[in-house]
């Protein structure tokens, strides 16, 4: 009996064969975050193209001097690597901006590898997403020597100049339009904010790749971003003037392409999902009135960790499953 006992692999799901593996689908999110890459580049400068190379650079050998401290042999990391830690380092460094010190984008890429994803067992494991968590632990342990946002080389404040005043969702936050036009908010030229998130129109094209190849189903960014930027309006007074600005401004689209979307920290099922984006988007646009600040990255954490919740009580009917009908006699 001994004799034929097998060892079992116990794996997070999914648990259906198919040629499209994880390191497949981590390269297509690398090769969709490119436009607004080279955009921010574009925009930002040399400044920008250094933060995201230390970001990258700093979240693979995170992820590798972990593996190896572990055991893992050199071949075998070189094997098994799943550009993972590539998105997650791509999307710290396009989720700051030029006024942060070189040194903090090192610090929040090893934080997002090591902390939030390696520690809880790897890729698919993580409670939340990396990312976004180490986004957030790079506004709060560096704020102090931030300094003030850099607009764009391109646009109505050329030069790179240093906006003085409030940000655009601050301002918007507080009743007041922006003077820059939507073309402008779209296009990202002179919108002060983080490197990535400035050009919409690369955002956007990265998202219908990511849509084209399956990888995501962009219904659920277009729920995101639609009942954040229509509870806008509606506690601005249904004022429609504020939706475009409310969903051009900040990190609202690049969150709810690249971020929210994540499998791990995203309910399994279909309803669940759909409700989990309407509630995501009702509180970040809850919360930016609420803090007249950009909160999306905050919120996105939130609802990471209520995603449990949303896989306990809203479930998938099982294959085959019939509902009991009533038999004679009234029995069940």
């Amino acid at each position: 009996m001994a004799d034929n006992v097998q060892l079992l692999t116990y794996s997070p799901s999914p648990h259906i064969k198919h040629p499209r593996t994880t390191r497949r689908i981590m390269i297509d999110v690398c090769i969709a975050l490119i436009p607004a890459a080279v955009m921010g580049v574009v925009y930002f400068g040399l400044k920008a193209l250094l933060l995201i190379a230390l970001s990258v650079i700093s979240a693979v050998l995170s992820e590798a001097v972990y593996l190896l401290i572990r055991g893992k042999k050199i071949d075998e990391i070189i094997k098994k690597f799943d550009f993972s830690s590539c998105v997650t380092g791509l999307l710290m460094g396009l989720t700051v901006g030029t006024n942060y010190p070189w040194y903090s984008v090192i610090f929040g890429a090893a934080f997002s590898v090591i902390v939030v994803k390696m520690l809880f067992g790897g890729t698919g494991k993580n409670v939340v997403n990396p990312a976004v968590t180490g986004r957030i632990f790079v506004f709060m342990s560096f704020q102090s020597v931030v300094g003030k946002w850099i607009a764009p080389s391109v646009g109505s404040l050329s030069g790179g100049a240093v906006e003085t005043g409030a940000t655009i969702i601050e301002g918007l936050m507080k009743g007041s339009l922006p003077s820059l036009s939507n073309l402008d908010l779209f296009l990202g030229t002179g919108l002060p904010g983080c490197i990535g998130e400035t050009c919409k129109l690369a955002l956007i094209v990265g998202g219908i790749y990511l849509a084209v190849r399956k990888v995501i189903n962009p219904l659920y960014p277009v729920i995101y971003v639609g009942v954040a930027g229509l509870f806008s309006v509606a506690l601005k007074g249904f004022d429609f003037n504020y939706f475009l600005p409310s969903v051009l401004s900040g990190g609202l689209i690049i969150g709810a392409i690249f971020m929210a979307t994540d499998y791990t920290t995203t309910p399994d099922t279909f309803t669940g999902n759909v409700v989990y984006f309407v509630v995501l988007g009702l509180l970040t646009a809850g919360l930016r009135e609420a803090t007249d600040m950009e909160v999306t990255s905050f919120a996105i954490l939130l609802m990471n960790l209520l995603v449990p919740l949303f896989d306990k009580f809203i479930i998938s009917r099982p294959f085959g499953y019939k509902r009991a009908g009533k038999v004679k006699g009234g029995a069940q």
